[in-house]
């Protein structure tokens, strides 16, 4: 059996007594793409009939698809809400950088990183997302590149992705 049919075969045996809870670690690791989409479909008609559904990811995509998320981190929740909550809540400013086929992007990556008011930089394609918590000194480190030749700058609503990272960027490991 594949891997997609063993996860559907799991959640049909977990929902077979009529649970009101189920819990689901990573349900779709090592899922195909049209599976993870059909299994998410099937915990959504399960959430539709009433069942609670309680779902730990470490894929963001997933995890926007949840009427809820919350990030936890050693043991200390870091946040809790509506993915747009969450989002609002991190208080990131985000900027796309790209340039044609990403050429120049890994060390503009490298000079952005270590500049006063930016907080984080994430590679993404041919792009990359530069995000810090205070704009006004997000904007000032970046000033200077916003004329560089090649590069294309826009402003953007920071990904689900980018608070993870900003988030566990924050965490500290209490068991240390």
């Amino acid at each position: 059996m594949s891997g997609g049919w063993k996860q559907r075969l799991a959640l049909g045996a977990c929902t077979l007594p009529g649970p009101q809870l189920l819990l689901l670690d990573e349900p779709t690791a090592g899922v195909d793409p049209k599976a993870r989409r059909e299994f998410w479909n099937e915990i959504h008609a399960l959430a539709a009939e009433g069942l609670t559904v309680l779902v730990s990811t470490h894929y963001m995509d997933e995890a926007e698809r949840c009427h809820e998320i919350a990030y936890i981190a050693y043991g200390e929740l870091l946040v809790h809400g509506t993915v747009d909550h969450v989002i609002e809540a991190s208080h990131l400013t985000t900027y796309v950088v790209s340039a044609p086929d990403g050429a120049g992007l890994a060390a503009l990556a490298d000079e952005l990183a270590h500049k006063p008011g930016i907080d984080m930089v994430a590679p993404f394609g041919t792009s990359l997302h530069v995000s810090g918590r205070d704009q006004q000194a997000l904007e000032a480190a970046i000033a200077p590149y916003r004329n560089r030749k090649g590069l294309a700058w826009r402003h953007s609503e920071p990904s689900l992705e980018d608070v993870f990272i900003d988030l566990m960027g924050k965490a500290r490991d209490n068991f240390q």
